[in-house]
């Protein structure tokens, strides 16, 4: 799939030739394109059950929703794999493949999936299905994101906790039960983190920085580049005090209790961390490029069926079109559109005509209100005269 692919859906009447010949149809097509703004292929669509008018007006606009709906789930699960694979473009494009095949392939090769969506089924009931199909993904998708986002999180911290400087990092490994008084009745031990440069003024005033600080009882535990970690001896009941006098001084009182065993649980804890993320990245990738596969292959499913509705309420019946698949780029898509314009902009009635140098214009914006109205195109959505997708897939 090549960056910056734009991908043209155009479905015309096969009466813009004069056999009404679908190949001939497909031809002009293609010329009214040419191979300077972009390569067409045959889109095919099947012919579905159509209900009536007012039935066919509500399908488009709900067709509309979920088109945009679909871009959007495909866009998150890209993002998603994009996060994963660390914005490795390489590896991200190896995952971007629809049934096992490059977008790219899979558009120019495209056929409707009559097994899961059979076009006996009203369209009313496709839509639901492909609905329903597109949400079950998001949210599956989203769960197991949140999931691998959670543990990763989970293995960050742990990881600081092991590696951060005295002020933050896990003392488990570093204070020794004999650097602690325990299960003493009246004395307990704190664990003071001083930045260096303060080492001094700690020394000169621990003992007068609250009642009942032991004497003499600061005792050097570990020291890092940036930190001594202290140990002093305080009555229980002056505790508070001196531990709120001490960041006062901007001192870092560390809330420890030596447990037996507890570097040994700790590296544990991070192993097995690192274990379950290890797993749930798999898990993660797996569904990622599954998800994506999957809610690419409905976005598509959606876009023909929006063709085929607006076909019909553009055309109207008997049912003779072609449809066609345009592979190009955002700078030619304006000129193929534009080609488009010039060679049928008379399907379009009075909504285009032309300038005194025979140049297509637009003539009316009312005329794009009406058909707004009744239904043959969404909100914000500029009128052609004929029906026309663009899309990309990211």
């Amino acid at each position: 799939m090549s960056k910056g692919t734009k991908y043209l859906l155009v479905s015309l009447p096969t009466s813009i030739t004069p056999s009404s010949d679908h190949d001939e149809a497909l031809t002009a097509l293609r010329a009214a394109v040419t191979t300077d703004y972009g390569t067409t292929y045959p889109f095919a669509i099947p012919t579905f059950k159509i209900g009536t008018l007012d039935a066919l007006v509500q399908q488009a606009d709900d067709l509309a929703k979920l088109d945009t709906a679909c871009e959007g789930v495909v866009n998150k699960i890209g993002d998603s794999l994009r996060t994963i694979l660390d914005g490795d473009e390489g590896k991200i494009e190896q995952q971007k493949t629809i049934n096992d095949k490059p977008v790219d392939q899979y558009l120019r090769t495209f056929s409707w999936n009559k097994v899961k969506y059979r076009a006996e089924k009203s369209i009313a009931d496709l839509i639901d299905s492909l609905q329903k199909e597109i949400a079950g993904i998001d949210n599956d998708v989203k769960a197991k994101f949140q999931q691998y986002n959670a543990v990763k999180t989970n293995l960050a911290a742990a990881t600081r906790r092991q590696t951060g400087n005295l002020s933050t990092r896990s003392l488990a490994s570093i204070v020794a039960g004999s650097s602690l008084i325990q299960d003493s009745e009246y004395l307990e031990t704190h664990l003071i983190a001083v930045p260096k440069p303060m080492a001094k003024d700690f020394l000169k005033s621990y003992e007068t920085l609250s009642e009942m600080v032991v004497p003499r009882s600061a005792n050097q535990v570990a020291a890092d580049d940036e930190f001594i970690l202290y140990a002093v001896v305080v009555f229980k009941k002056h505790s508070a005090d001196f531990v709120h006098k001490c960041r006062e001084k901007r001192w870092t009182p560390r809330d420890y209790k030596y447990k037996a065993g507890g570097k040994e649980e700790e590296a544990k804890e991070v192993d097995k961390l690192n274990q379950d993320e290890r797993k749930i990245w798999g898990e993660a990738l797996r569904l990622g490029r599954t998800g994506y596969s999957e809610s690419a292959m409905i976005w598509v499913h959606v876009l023909a069926l929006r063709v085929f509705v607006e076909t019909v309420l553009r055309y109207g019946l008997p049912l003779d079109f072609v449809c066609g698949l345009v592979q190009t780029n955002a700078k030619n898509a304006k000129k193929a559109k534009a080609s488009l314009d010039s060679q049928y902009s008379y399907l379009g009635g009075n909504a285009f005509g032309r300038d005194s140098k025979g140049r297509v214009k637009k003539d009316d914006q009312a005329t794009a209100t009406e058909m707004q109205a009744a239904g043959h195109m969404g909100e914000g959505t500029e009128y052609s005269a004929y029906v026309y997708y663009e899309f990309e897939i990211a």
